[in-house]
């Protein structure tokens, strides 16, 4: 795709997040606070496959075709309270996640951090993991997630629903899915 092709300064003339279809499939929620025995994933972490299957396997769940995987990290309870620390690094999913994940064929990934990858980046390239899952495999990407209600229920396996975002032309969305266990 060509900018010119698609973006203009009203917005996106396709690609928009209207064409995201709505969601109702089994998510997996990885408590990466508990795995690193914290209540805040110190940023930079990196969860690649490793840690993945570590995690999961610790959890008693398997990442399937079609899932939704989201990780805790305890991140977004420093808004508020540290939001320098919040907006400047971060834990996340590194590139050797991103690959895992996308040949484990999930449908999105989303965290609760701003950016959903590791911050520093592991490699020079900006955003290594948007372009892994977004440009390179379409996994959607979820971001700011508020995963500590399913971290404090041990939810690691639950009916992930989420409707159609309404917005045409746009990037990106202030989303509300829901768990149903």
């Amino acid at each position: 795709n060509k900018l010119a092709d698609f973006a203009d300064t009203t917005g996106l003339k396709k690609l928009g997040t209207e064409k995201i279809p709505p969601m109702v499939t089994r998510g997996v929620l990885l408590d990466m606070a508990v795995y690193y025995n914290t209540d805040v994933v110190k940023e930079g972490t990196a969860f690649n496959s490793k840690e993945i299957e570590d995690a999961a396997k610790r959890q008693g769940v398997e990442i399937r075709q079609g899932d939704v995987v989201l990780f805790h990290t305890g991140w977004v309870s420093l808004i508020g309270k540290d939001n320098k620390r919040y907006g400047a690094a971060e834990p996340g999913l590194g590139v050797d996640g991103a690959r895992y994940l996308i040949g484990k064929g999930v449908v999105a990934v989303g965290a609760d951090t701003w950016g959903l990858e590791v911050l520093p980046f592991e490699t020079a390239d900006v955003f290594p993991v948007h372009q892994e899952l977004l440009a390179k495999s379409g996994t959607y990407i979820l971001e700011n997630m508020n995963t500590g209600p399913l971290a404090a229920d041990k939810g690691y396996e639950f009916l992930f629903v989420l409707g159609q975002p309404r917005i045409t032309g746009s990037v990106q969305a202030i989303i509300n899915p829901v768990a149903i266990r």
